[in-house]
């Protein structure tokens, strides 16, 4: 066997002399998406393995918060314990805004109807979830609260579209703990089940035979290459890209302003490359997930964001992800948050920004001058603003009159320019084209018989980080990962 075997480089059938390993569904990854997909293939009668590149199962659900987004058909029981009654309309109409020209509305329709059943079958694994609503503006529950907003839904332009409604929902544990929590509950569904997982085992390339099914895949373990027979499919679930450099320089460049890539260090792209060595179509792979995690403290949404022009670009009262998005388009060097000392709070203590002081001044030009802005322009900027917010008004960027007021000095100004020191966290949203069932397309539509992609392998519900909502990615892996296991389990059996 060749020690330089080549993700994008598929093996033949026929010249395989030895099969290691032989199961009906390969599952390549052990994190959310791999783990639902292998419960759900073995639940329907298939016999399962899990091959999984570190030395235990986790992934990057086991690094995230673990919010999942959920809700639609009079919402789940948590929104309708707490008030909310959600419907599928307006959750599709939300998503299918966020995802702009991008979406897949086959990929958001089978979410959105099958998310109240999501809900239920993680509640069956035993996932916790407390009937409880946190009504604070905030990047995560802290308390074991369930239900909050954790997207644009009440922002402009997204009210325009769809009514808006809570939906992601904290695991009930203190802290930012859901990742853990939702992986141990996980793990313990699938050690009920005769579910074979292998640790230290790298998925090298997939096996083709003469009619291009994908009927198994090559592994490195134990310092060895062998040869793995999956008779009726292979799916991957082998994260994104974000760790692989030189991936995100090819596809995502922009995303290398960002200071800090967020995943597990499994998230090379090799599940991507895997699949398109053997035809699949890569999409969206431009696309990224950026937070500017300016609040807490929520007073922070009070302020108004300023680029080196001088000039707003966002309304503030939006998702931290959708700022970040327009922060990395915004031209010249300089992003600031401009905002009244008396708001400026407990951001040293609570806040996870990291961004230093830019400026201080206890008039406008002063701290014009000593962000070096344009002369004239941020006094305009703040002129215009502080008129109409004193009517509850913003009509440039139509921030909610709850988040508007005068800005009064002495001011203060944050810098939140990318590279400058500010926590930047970032994830690639690009994979595999499937289809809702998780089988994997060509260019041209076409299914690859016998593969599947699931989670951040495969692009899913979520498509622009200017549309992101917390808790979609665990909430589109994990359905993805039911849906591709149901499919690969149920198909026939090649020989």
């Amino acid at each position: 066997m060749s020690d330089k075997t080549q993700a994008t480089q598929p093996l033949k059938f026929a010249d395989i002399d030895e099969w290691h390993y032989e199961t009906d569904v390969a599952v390549v990854g052990y994190g959310g998406a791999g783990s639902c997909a292998a419960i759900e293939a073995a639940d329907a009668g298939a016999r399962v393995t899990i091959f999984e590149l570190l030395s235990a199962a986790g992934g990057s659900t086991a690094l995230s918060s673990a919010e999942i987004y959920m809700g639609g058909d009079g919402g789940t029981r948590v929104q309708a314990a707490v008030g909310h009654q959600d419907t599928d309309q307006a959750m599709i109409d939300y998503l299918a805004a966020c995802a702009g020209p991008q979406a897949d509305l086959d990929k958001i329709t089978a979410y959105v109807q099958g998310s109240p059943a999501h809900f239920d079958w993680l509640v069956e694994q035993g996932v916790p979830f407390k009937d409880s609503e946190y009504k604070e503006r905030a990047i995560m529950a802290l308390t074991d609260d369930c239900l909050l907003y954790t997207g644009s839904e009440k922002a402009w332009p997204f009210n325009t579209f769809a009514d808006p409604c809570p939906r992601g929902h904290n695991l009930e544990v203190e802290g930012d703990n859901g990742g853990p929590l939702f992986m141990k509950v996980i793990q313990e569904a699938v050690a009920k089940r005769d579910i074979e997982a292998r640790f230290d085992c790298r998925a090298l390339t997939l096996i083709q035979n003469q009619d291009g099914e994908v009927c198994g895949l090559r592994i490195r373990e134990d310092m060895q290459e062998k040869n793995v027979r999956a008779h009726r499919g292979v799916i991957l679930s082998a994260g994104g890209f974000v760790m692989n450099e030189a991936m995100v320089k090819k596809y995502a460049p922009s995303l290398l302003k960002c200071s800090v890539p967020i995943g597990n260090s499994g998230d090379t792209g090799s599940g991507i490359l895997m699949g398109m060595g053997v035809g699949g179509a890569a999409i969206n792979m431009h696309e990224g997930f950026v937070s500017v995690p300016y609040y807490p403290p929520a007073s922070l949404t009070y302020g108004v964001f300023i680029n080196a022009q001088g000039q707003r670009f966002i309304n503030e009262d939006c998702y931290h992800g959708r700022v970040g998005a327009y922060v990395l388009q915004q031209r010249g060097r300089g992003v600031y948050l401009v905002l009244s000392v008396d708001d400026y709070g407990d951001y040293e203590t609570v806040s996870y920004l990291g961004a230093t002081v830019a400026g201080t001044g206890e008039t406008i030009e002063e701290l014009a001058a000593e962000l070096k802005l344009p002369e004239g322009q941020l006094e305009q900027t703040l002129a215009t603003y502080n008129q109409h917010a004193a009517d509850g008004a913003d009509p440039l960027f139509h921030k909610s009159a709850d988040w508007l007021k005068v800005l009064k000095p002495p001011y203060v100004a944050l810098d939140v320019t990318p590279g400058n020191g500010a926590f930047f966290p970032y994830f690639t949203l690009g994979g595999l084209d499937t289809k809702p069932s998780g089988e994997v397309l060509t260019p041209e539509g076409n299914v690859i018989p016998g593969l599947y992609a699931a989670g951040r392998t495969a692009c899913g519900v979520p498509r622009r980080g200017a549309g992101y909502n917390s808790g979609i990615s665990v909430g589109d892996a994990t359905f993805t990962g039911r849906m591709a296991g149901k499919a690969a389990a149920t198909r026939t059996a090649t020989h």
